[in-house]
């Protein structure tokens, strides 16, 4: 067992993970950008832009599938949930779907 796992904190998944060997400052600025397009597309949901919040919380949950491969589970906090390989894809499929279905519907009143 790793000595740095701490029971109740770090995801039992990860035990025997190598660090990343992304700086931990970098990681954060990851983190922030995926914090930023979530709150932005919250903004877009309460102001009725469906579509473009819809487009905006995919690709940031393929921005998520890329941090999730790349970045400590201590770093995402509750962002890693199963193993990293289970979040990486899951997160890459459900926001490319997302994506996806948000550019193809056709817009009302166009």
């Amino acid at each position: 067992m790793n000595s740095s796992y701490v029971p109740g904190i770090d995801n039992p998944h990860d035990i025997g993970l190598s660090p990343s060997p992304v700086p931990r400052a970098v990681q954060r600025v990851f983190m922030a950008l995926l914090i930023a397009a979530f709150l932005i597309a919250a903004i877009f949901a309460l102001t009725e832009h469906w579509r473009r919040a819809t487009f905006l919380l995919g690709c940031a949950l393929v921005w998520l599938s890329v941090v999730r491969g790349i970045c400590d589970s201590r770093v995402l906090g509750v962002f890693s949930v199963r193993s990293r390989s289970f979040d990486t894809l899951f997160t890459l499929f459900i926001g490319g779907l997302m994506a996806f279905l948000a550019v193809s519907v056709d817009p009302l009143g166009s």
